[in-house]
């Protein structure tokens, strides 16, 4: 059986005319759009993937780590670590982004070498299963399993730090509700780049940065979401945690560039964190896009050690 994801036909000015688009953003706005065609196939979508991988590998890990792969109960998973001498009390649960359709050990390894290299925390990633082979809540569980088996080698709850981008950071905010909603003990704190926390897409910036962002587009956020979550409702907690009671949330960091799309996603999570009594602080880098974090850039440094100081202030 075929698998597709619909992508819905868009009319907009070819992107190099854009103005607001430098070269280097033009750049991956139009290798976004080769990865994303109006129907893709089970072969199209496993290249996308592999694409993916590939694209973790350009933008390739910091130096001076150690990096091990292991089996969690049949899901792969790894370590990052710091080959220097550290202290181990602390962790990262890293939820990889990839619009819950793609990411891997391969593509999260960029993003949790640098986690590793800013924080000095041991940094466990996992690969989820993916949609549309294994919608939603499949991910949720995986996640769910990684934190369990973070509890069970001993650390404290408050000792680990969860943290994602993109999906990850919708996978990470609705980890921690079901944490809470089940009466368990959350994370000491958040990190979330670029979250993407409503399915639902009514904020104003699916529109405003349709041009700009050089990495998402809104056809492909309204296919990828109907790959894991069709027929479902996009406004509960469980797909849209910017609608979920946040009260009780740890303190958090929210990262996002001001020309992506998902810009009022982030910004509407740090106003409902506030209104729920979260501390929150939210981090906008002119001129970066989704997930900038990931490049080697200047900004993307700036953002990362921005992490160190937000968790040694907490």
């Amino acid at each position: 059986m075929e698998n597709k994801l619909n992508l819905p036909q868009k009319k907009k000015k070819n992107e190099a005319e854009s103005p607001r688009l430098d070269p280097l953003m033009r750049a991956l706005k139009a290798l976004h759009s080769a990865g994303a065609p109006e129907t893709m196939t089970e072969e199209e979508l496993e290249h996308q993937r592999r694409s993916q991988e590939v694209l973790g590998r350009l933008t390739a890990p910091m130096a001076g780590m150690d990096y091990e792969e292991f089996s969690l109960g049949g899901m792969n998973a790894a370590w990052m670590r710091l080959k220097a001498p550290h202290g181990s009390r602390h962790a990262v649960l890293y939820c990889h982004g990839g619009g819950y359709t793609s990411g891997n050990l391969g593509y999260a390894r960029v993003l949790a070498s640098k986690l590793a290299h800013v924080t000095g925390y041991d940094v466990l990633s996992f690969e989820h299963r993916l949609a549309p082979e294994h919608p939603y809540p499949a991910a949720v569980e995986d996640a769910l399993r990684a934190w369990d088996h973070l509890m069970l080698l001993g650390y404290g709850a408050r000792d680990v730090v969860l943290a994602g981008d993109s999906a990850g950071g919708n996978l990470a905010l609705v980890l921690c509700h079901r944490l809470k909603a089940a009466g368990r003990r959350l994370p000491g704190a958040l990190v979330l780049m670029s979250p993407w926390t409503d399915m639902t897409m009514s904020g104003a910036s699916y529109a405003e940065r349709a041009e700009s962002d050089p990495m998402l587009t809104p056809e492909y956020i309204e296919a990828v979401r109907t790959a894991y979550a069709g027929g479902r409702d996009y406004a509960s907690p469980d797909l849209s945690p910017l609608f979920a009671d946040l009260t009780g949330f740890p303190p958090t960091l929210i990262q996002a560039g001001d020309h992506e799309i998902l810009y009022s996603d982030a910004e509407m999570l740090c106003h409902a964190l506030e209104r729920a009594g979260v501390p929150c602080r939210f981090e906008v880098s002119v001129g970066m896009w989704h997930v900038f974090q990931m490049f080697p850039l200047r900004k993307a440094a700036a953002a990362m050690e921005s992490v160190a100081r937000f968790l040694l202030e907490r």
